[in-house]
């Protein structure tokens, strides 16, 4: 990767932050994006840091992201995009959490698939993410998830 193709990705990143910190700032009401905006704020710092240092040649650049890493990431890909344009508005927050986070974990845990008991282990951890994560949103934050179908 040469430092013109790090300068625009990195500058990609950090114009999505801007605008995902733009929305999360002008949304009603208030109390609901309370979370987004901090995480946004978080979020627009880091890239703007990571594209400053990019535009003035301090960063470090790799060699990018092979055919065979990207092929790789290709089905956590589609289910990250399944999830956030559909599953989660259709199944409900932890619903559509817990199928995607079952689906990523069965794609790459190494373990074997023909094992019962690494299925079991698969849907304890899921269940316990899920837990967290239900935890961490809805009883310690206070954040407004979409709730539909199930929760």
């Amino acid at each position: 990767m040469n430092r013109s193709q790090h300068v625009v990705g990195s500058g990609l990143v950090f114009a999505v932050g801007i605008l995902v910190t733009w929305i999360s700032f002008t949304q009603q009401p208030a109390q609901a994006f309370l979370f987004p905006r901090l995480i946004a704020t978080v979020f627009v710092v880091l890239a703007g840091w990571t594209f400053g240092k990019a535009v003035m040649g301090l960063s470090k650049v790799g060699n990018g992201v092979s055919a065979a890493m990207f092929l790789n990431m290709l089905p956590g890909l589609i289910v990250m995009v399944v999830y956030l344009f559909w599953g989660a508005g259709a199944l409900g927050f932890y619903t559509a959490t817990a199928l995607a986070f079952f689906v990523l974990l069965s794609i790459y845990d190494p373990a074997p698939h023909d094992e019962p008991r690494t299925w079991v282990s698969r849907a304890v951890i899921t269940a316990g993410f899920v837990a967290v994560m239900y935890g961490l949103f809805s009883e310690l934050l206070n954040v407004y998830t979409p709730k539909e179908i199930l929760f």
